[in-house]
């Protein structure tokens, strides 16, 4: 029996399909359904239960089946061709499982099939002519999220008169709109975007398509010419299209002006996307006749003039974004209340003048994004009157005090940043009503007098307060203390006085501290954040009393004296331990030769370590046979084996093709010794002798990330929840923050990478290979002296292809990466901190996306952050790994916005810790703190709310629609 086999051939490991039994009538079984008459199966429809296992060719003895609904299970293998012998098949809908290989030729065989529904899946090859070509009924098609390549077949449309909806997009399809689709006059939807698809806007195409309502070919590489008139053609074209709503254009090479774009006075649209192209010239002021307007996005373009007035008085516009462009000019002046703009986002512009008083007009705003532009003159205080949640004037040219209508905003629920501006006055006590607020930036300012204590009381929920760089003076108040979900502090270049006040150990979340730079004394407090500040965030006051920074005077000469002893006893105790050890290592016995046993020596290592000899290695790697060999890396290969004690270990066996290998050898030792971290790989052991070097580590049983992300084999998507993502990138940042900043040496690691990320058995993360990267000395990463020569591990840096920043250059005998002194991983000839983070930046959007930066969608011309960022803001479900998407649809409704909160705040840290300009990127301190926050927040802690260090956290109201 057909069912039968099918049951065969699946797993459900809910038990949902219990009533799929013998003692049923098969017409009762859970998702069948029959004909009333004749008894045979209609409908077999099971979505969503969380079936495993392969489609049974079988399903083709049901003769009469017209819907075949499996979707959003975990269904692998191959779509059977016998599929195509169900004639009477109606609806064919696989969509979100894990099913390979290319879509069967029989499927053309299927000549009433009018709904093909096969997304989010992994299928692969050419799109299936025979489909196209004799499935005349269609009127649905959905092959998205797949990896189909190719050109679009190019007689599409002269079949598929019927279609309704095409939707093709996030596959790898190349070549030209094809002219046939022209044919097809009854599409509504056209949905073709992130591909490869290229030549013009297809206006020829379009025009014939009068029922048309959404247009997405956003992200490929269409272009126009350089005068435009290309694209004023497809305006023009599109004009008649009565029943358009979305058109979405973004992220291609299209040039021209937006001169024709009003021209569109008889088509409904509703949303624009045109951000990411080389539009330049004006927004025309006509732009009003677009009366159904809700969404308008034109950032990253090439705009230049004022804003029309007229923008702001559509009657629907809800979002408008023209951030990233050359607009000029002064704001205009509102003379009607707008009911509708909920967000405005003219960052990084020109504009000049004041901000007009009548913005309080814009009575329904909710994030006002002004920031990196001229403005000048006073903030309005009827900004106050405003629900605002996000407020960001920073980097203009304002003055004048904060009022304190704007500062007692108590709706502000993500970020208000009015840094690097020339603000006067006091700080308001106002401040306190902003009782939901996430980040605080007053940063770079003219501001006096003292910090109001009413902010510690009231502001519960702020993660980031940031007050450096002004002339505040007073104590720091006592009440910051309250402040449970502060992560980072920053009140350094000030006048402030007194002590640090011990209430400030009651900050569990604050991670990052800086009190540089003011008129600060006495001792500081122990415990919390205080163990862990370094010296750079305590200089220039009269602090004692914590490590890495002067002790407190004592003017008891007992201590002084007891102090003086044990330091003494100390040095005789270790130089009787360096001659002892000194002692054995002469005396060790040759290398294994004959059958005689190796020695084993420290290799400075102390004596916590176990001793191994080199006969146990080699008995328990078997001879260090092939079949136990785990890994090959820069310096050597790495064994599984079981030591005499029963322990499995990780044999790292060095090369000893040169002279440097002994040295790195002796170095990796001296760092692994000192080093101690819950998220770094630890050693267990090591060996050496002249002839033979091994570190042994703890096997860690769940492999690396890479393993995780990239499976090979069967099981060939990752199935890593959004849960252990998250909680893996903080491992590895906890690690990392470690080596940079609180390491006894610190430590730069060079090669960051999924692949140096091993998991144990609970899915910790701990950073492996990071004790033969270059060594920084205590004195900075401004050090310059010829230490660090000595330090690096050759006289150059290596990394791996994708994960180092810019400014290397391509080894072409070893397929490495090697940095130059003078490049960003090393300025001068120091190694930087701050190529690392760009690496984390890497491995996180590859935790997100689930493709390397090494991908074959990628190239020269588009790196995985300029695809990343193409999609940033609008279609984000386009980049998103699939097998994230497909677990996001099957959450609830509060988890989903959950995750998707999650998701958009990965994607912005990987993108912040991947700018271009290494001073821009934050601190591993910084990137960990966000990284726990954000693991409290998915586990259910809404009061972890979230905000990246540089305020680009995004509403999940602007996104929800992608999934």
């Amino acid at each position: 029996m057909a069912l039968l086999a099918f049951r065969e051939g699946i797993q459900d490991p809910d038990n949902v399909l219990s009533n799929w039994n013998e003692s049923t009538d098969v017409c009762h079984w859970l998702g069948v359904t029959c004909n009333n008459t004749s008894g045979r199966v209609l409908r077999l429809v099971l979505p969503q239960i969380s079936l495993h296992g392969t489609i049974s060719p079988f399903l083709s003895n049901l003769s009469q089946l017209q819907v075949l609904d499996l979707s959003y299970n975990f269904l692998r293998g191959s779509i059977p061709g016998e599929i195509g012998a169900l004639s009477d098949l109606l609806v064919l809908s696989l969509r979100n499982n894990e099913l390979q290989h290319t879509v069967p030729d029989n499927l053309g065989m299927l000549a009433n099939l009018f709904y093909l529904d096969l997304p989010a899946n992994e299928l692969e090859g050419k799109l299936p002519p025979s489909v196209f070509h004799n499935c005349t009924n269609l009127q649905y098609v959905d092959l998205s999220d797949n990896y189909f390549e190719g050109p679009i077949p190019l007689h599409i449309g002269a079949s598929l008169h019927r279609l309704r909806s095409l939707i093709l997009s996030r596959n790898s399809l190349i070549g030209s709109i094809p002219p046939s689709l022209s044919n097809a006059t009854n599409l509504t939807i056209i949905a073709l975007h992130m591909n490869s698809l290229s030549g013009g806007l297809p206006s020829e195409i379009v025009v014939h398509m009068p029922a048309l309502w959404s247009l997405s070919l956003s992200y490929n590489k269409l272009s126009s010419d350089e005068e435009g008139e290309e694209l004023n053609h497809f305006f023009r074209a599109i004009s008649n299209l009565t029943h358009l709503e979305e058109l979405e254009i973004a992220g291609n090479d299209l040039r021209g002006t937006l001169s024709s774009l009003a021209g569109l006075i008889h088509v409904s649209l509703s949303k624009i996307f045109l951000q990411e192209n080389r539009i330049r010239g004006a927004i025309p002021s006509d732009v009003s006749n677009l009366r159904n307007l809700t969404v308008l996005d034109l950032s990253r373009n090439l705009l230049d003039g004022t804003i029309p007035l007229q923008l702001f008085l559509l009657p629907k516009i809800e979002r408008i974004w023209i951030s990233d462009n050359l607009l000029h000019g002064e704001l205009p002046s509102l003379p009607v209340i707008s009911t509708k703009l909920g967000i405005l986002d003219l960052s990084r512009n020109k504009l000049s003048g004041r901000i007009p008083s009548s913005i309080s007009k814009l009575c329904s705003m909710r994030h006002l994004l002004l920031s990196g532009n001229l403005l000048a003159g006073s903030i309005p205080s009827s900004l106050g009157s405003i629900k605002l949640e996000k407020l960001d004037l920073s980097h203009n040219q304002l003055t004048g005090a904060i009022p304190a209508e704007v500062a007692s905003l108590r709706t502000m629920a993500f970020f208000f940043n009015l840094s690097h501006n020339s603000l006067q006055g006091m700080l308001p006590k106002e401040l306190s009503n902003m009782e939901m607020v996430q980040e605080i930036d007053l940063s770079s300012n003219n501001l006096t007098g003292s910090v109001p204590p009413e902010v510690g009381d009231f502001c519960r929920n702020v993660q980031l307060l940031n007050l450096s760089h002004n002339s505040l003076q007073g104590p720091i108040p006592k009440t910051f203390g309250n402040l449970r979900t502060l992560g980072s502090l920053d009140l350094s270049s000030n006048s402030l006085s007194g002590g640090v006040p011990d209430s400030l150990r009651n900050c569990t979340n604050l991670k990052q501290l800086n009190l540089s730079y003011n008129r600060l004394s006495g001792a500081l407090p122990r415990g919390g954040v205080f163990d862990t500040l370094t010296h750079e965030s305590l200089e220039g006051n009269d602090l004692c009393g914590v490590e890495r920074f002067r002790s407190c005077h004592s003017t008891r000469s007992l201590k002084f004296f007891v102090s003086l002893v044990s330091i003494i006893f100390m040095v005789l105790f270790f130089l009787t331990i360096t001659c002892v050890t000194a002692a054995k290592a002469r005396r060790g016995t040759a290398f294994l030769r004959n059958g005689v046993d190796g020695s084993w020596h420290s290799a400075n290592l102390s004596s916590r370590h176990r001793r191994v000899t080199y006969r146990e290695l080699w008995e328990a790697t078997g001879g260090f046979d092939q079949s136990r060999l785990i890994g090959s890396g820069g310096f050597g290969h790495v064994y599984r084996a079981m030591l005499s004690d029963g322990s499995s270990v990780a044999v790292k066996v060095l090369q000893l093709r040169d002279h440097n290998s002994a040295r790195t050898f002796n170095r990796e030792c001296e760092v692994l010794k000192t080093i101690r971290h819950r998220n770094l790989m630890g050693i267990t052991t090591a060996c050496s002798r002249p002839e033979f070097k091994a570190l042994v580590f703890p096997f860690m049983s769940e492999g690396s990330l890479e393993d995780h992300l990239h499976p090979k084999g069967d099981r060939m998507s990752s199935r890593l929840s959004l849960t252990e993502r998250v909680s893996i990138c903080s491992d590895v940042a906890e690690g990392m923050a470690y080596l940079h900043h609180h390491a006894p040496v610190k430590v730069i690691h060079c090669d960051l990478k999924p692949s140096n990320i091993l998991l144990a058995g609970d899915m910790t993360a701990m950073v492996s290979d990071f004790g033969i990267a270059r060594l920084v000395s205590p004195g900075g990463e401004g050090n310059t002296s010829s230490d660090c020569m000595t330090n690096s591990t050759p006289n150059l840096l290596r990394g791996s292809v994708g994960y180092v920043a810019p400014g290397k250059f391509l080894s072409p005998k070893h397929n490495e990466i090697y940095i130059s002194f003078y490049s960003e991983y090393g300025h001068g000839r120091t190694a930087s901190t701050k190529g690392d983070v760009y690496s984390f930046g890497i491995v996180v959007l590859e935790m997100v996306t689930g493709k390397r930066p090494t991908d074959d969608m990628l190239d020269e011309d588009l790196s995985l952050i300029n695809w990343v960022k193409r999609h940033y803001g609008s279609h984000l479900v386009d980049i998103v790994d699939s097998s994230l998407v497909k677990n996001l649809r099957e959450q609830s409704h509060e988890v989903k916005r959950l995750w998707e909160v999650a998701i958009m705040e990965m994607i912005e840290l990987g993108l912040l810790c991947t700018q271009e300009a290494p001073a821009s990127r934050p601190t591993m301190i910084s990137v960990a703190d966000d990284l726990n926050k954000l693991k409290h927040y998915l586990g259910g802690d809404t009061t972890a709310s979230l905000a990246s260090s540089q305020g680009m956290i995004s509403s999940i109201a602007d996104i929800g629609d992608d999934w």
